[in-house]
């Protein structure tokens, strides 16, 4: 699979560091599907991963009689290689930076790995690995600096190809409950392949302090690795590790110097090309339907793009989205939508339409959640909830805590003593204190994954607000599994605001003044204006006054001209953001053109079709006043004609553009 490999020296370094620094290290983890032991094994390495981020590696190498080739067969030629050359027969064992002549148990890698991170190394490695998701072509740079000198006159550079979230059975895998899903086991960190024509590495020198080398291979990623009841090489969830050893196969120890993850990103020769990586549902927990979700997306293509425009389909109903601004190659861009969403889980499906003024149709769905939450009303500044608790036998199993949004933990407790009887149950009542306007999350564990239940001892939970009423709980059944999570909102007096629609005056290429009305009781802690332009859902925060009759006032000199904008007044009350309606303009268009001069728009009002006059149109664009894009149009000439049969009655923009770059802006209405 190495199309192209080959090495050179060069005078100054893109991707590795020349300053002296400690080993990084590379755990061989030897694991396989039908090994009891080894989720707990997955587990010490993982922690080790954690506490040692950026520093240290696992990789797991599935071969040996305990890992099946039934599906998913996760073994491989280079997997038994490596195993056979540390002669590993007990698992799980693993080999920490090659230090030792053979595999140790998973109760010492902890101590031999924080040995080898502290130790000086002789060199260090970097680089990166582009893939390219139409060829499946990953073209991959790898460093090499000597800060010191290696004891070998010649060196072994190892590139491997890891693989996430494989979900296959697993023995024993109660052990990590952390990656059970449902019935299934999530498989990390798994070699796939040694992309080097050895599976020891590839010889490189020289070896003294000061030496850079450069080595870059073409490697093409299989659709399926595995014979028989092979798996899928997904291209999303792969990475790429790159690592130095002093020694080949057949000698003794052949130990690792350092390691490194090589940085990945998605790269094509096309010049527009952007791609959604993914959809996510942003923040914690909350007490409300209003739900965040970001579009992660990436421009792998060759030029810079500044346009985008994307149709998010949710429940029904499509919102369009128009990003404008400056996103490089490689680069990447989070792009923020709001919906409102039911109790339950939804499908989240997001189609991009548009790049740089070129039609797309890359398409991405993901999901978003509103989680059921029980409501409590309250005259003062906090609420006291009680949490009785039913342990099982195993109460050293279970924990509890109260969370908010943002994962400030209100409380939390457990674990609880485990009962001498063979079974048993004891109950616990727990305090907890939920300032007013909060929302919290309970999430009750179990470490074994069975709940408080059973065999064991039958307990259960409950949570009581301060008058003794049930919010949520189960009293009858505490069987929930590893885990349970419910919420709860804690409700102070209201306050009572209605904030005014906006009114704008002054309006020149980049200024503009906002007026606005505002009734309240209580004070209001911060009152201003969002403004965003109509292509983008970002807004600028435009800070308020609030008169002696009760106005908010504010102005900005920060707009663009030739921009359409929308506007809106808020207040902020005892913690509750409170919006008047939005309110559209636009900013002058700067210096006079002869598109300008000579742009007629009849009849306006239209019933039907609107004529579009002027000198040197390229397109048109019709936008609606909530700021989606309904209309698009090419134009060959000085005349245009826009349908408006789809269109409901009302007020629309149209943004007609000319042949030399220039933009205007008008407003027409649709009345029937």
């Amino acid at each position: 699979m190495a199309l192209l490999a080959f090495t050179f020296s060069l005078k100054a370094q893109q991707y590795v560091s020349t300053d002296p620094a400690n080993r990084n290290v590379i755990l061989e983890e030897f694991t396989g599907r039908n090994c009891t032991w080894c989720p707990s094994g997955h587990v010490i390495a993982n922690q080790i991963m954690a506490n040692n981020p950026g520093r240290f590696w696992a990789i797991n190498v599935h071969a040996g009689g305990f890992s099946p080739n039934t599906y998913p067969n996760l073994n491989t030629p280079d997997s038994e290689t490596i195993r056979a050359g540390f002669n590993v027969t007990s698992f799980p064992s693993g080999v920490v930076n090659r230090s030792t002549a053979s595999a140790i148990g998973r109760d010492q890698w902890t101590n031999q790995s924080n040995t080898q991170l502290n130790q000086p190394s002789e060199c260090n490695i970097g680089g990166m690995a582009v893939v390219n998701p139409e060829t499946r072509v990953a073209t991959i740079t790898v460093e090499v600096y000597y800060t010191g000198n290696s004891s070998a006159d010649e060196n072994f550079l190892t590139v491997a190809m890891l693989q996430d979230s494989i979900l296959g059975s697993q023995t024993g895998m109660g052990d990590n409950p952390a990656q059970v899903i449902g019935n299934q086991y999530c498989h990390m960190h798994v070699l796939r392949d040694i992309i080097n024509t050895s599976a020891w590495g590839d010889p490189i020198s020289p070896t003294t302090q000061g030496t850079l080398i450069t080595r870059s291979y073409e490697y093409l990623i299989p659709e399926s690795i595995g014979n028989p009841n092979g798996v899928e090489v997904d291209i999303n969830n792969i990475f790429f590790l790159a690592w130095v050893s002093e020694r080949q196969q057949g000698v003794t120890t052949r130990p690792i110097l350092t390691g490194c993850e090589l940085d990945l990103i998605q790269g094509v020769d096309s010049p527009i090309y952007p791609t959604i990586k993914g959809i996510s549902q942003v923040g914690g927990a909350t007490c409300t339907h209003t739900k965040d979700i970001e579009l992660n997306v990436q421009n792998i293509g060759t030029d810079v793009l500044t346009s985008m425009t994307f149709e998010v389909e949710f429940e029904g109903e499509t919102q369009t989205i128009n990003w404008e601004g400056e996103l490089p190659q490689y680069g990447v861009e989070k792009i923020g939508a709001t919906l409102e969403v039911p109790f339950g889980t939804y499908p989240v499906h997001v189609t991009l339409t548009e790049a740089n003024g070129e039609p797309m149709d890359k398409q991405a769905t993901g999901s978003v959640t509103c989680i059921e939450w029980a409501e409590v009303e309250i005259e003062g500044e906090e609420e006291e909830l009680t949490l009785e608790l039913m342990q099982d036998k195993f109460g050293n199993h279970i924990t509890w805590e109260f969370t908010t949004p943002d994962g400030t933990v209100l409380a939390s407790g457990g674990p609880y003593t485990m009962l001498a009887s063979g079974t048993g149950t004891q109950l616990h009542i727990e305090h907890v204190t939920v300032p007013a306007d909060e929302c919290a999350l309970f999430t009750i564990r179990d470490q074994q994954g069975n709940g408080i239940c059973c065999s064991f001892g039958h307990g259960y939970y409950i949570v009581k607000d301060s008058q003794g009423n049930v919010l949520f709980g189960d009293v009858d059944d505490g069987e929930f599994g590893e885990s349970a999570s419910y919420l709860v909102s804690v409700r102070g007096p209201q306050a009572n605001v209605s904030v005014g629609e906006t009114e704008v005056s002054n309006i020149d290429y980049t200024h503009a003044d906002f007026i606005s009305s505002l009734e309240y009781d209580g004070y209001p802690d911060q009152v201003g204006f969002e403004c965003r332009k109509v292509t983008s859902s970002t807004p600028m925060i435009i800070p308020g006054i609030l008169n002696e009759f009760q106005r908010i006032l504010g102005s900005t000199d920060e707009l663009e001209h030739t921009s359409i904008y929308m506007v809106k007044a808020f207040a902020i009350v005892n913690g509750q953001t409170f919006y008047g309606p939005e309110t559209t303009f636009q900013t002058w268009t700067e210096g006079v053109n002869e598109l300008e001069s000579s742009l007629k728009l009849y009849p306006n009002p239209t019933s039907g079709v609107l004529n579009v006059q002027g000198e040197g149109m390229s397109s048109i664009e019709v936008y609606n006043t909530v700021g989606q894009r309904v209309m698009t149009q090419e134009v060959n000439g000085n005349t245009a004609q826009v349908n408006t049969e789809s269109l409901n009655n009302g007020m629309y923009f149209i943004r007609i553009k000319a042949n030399d770059g220039n933009v205007l802006n008008r407003t027409f209405s649709v009345a029937r």
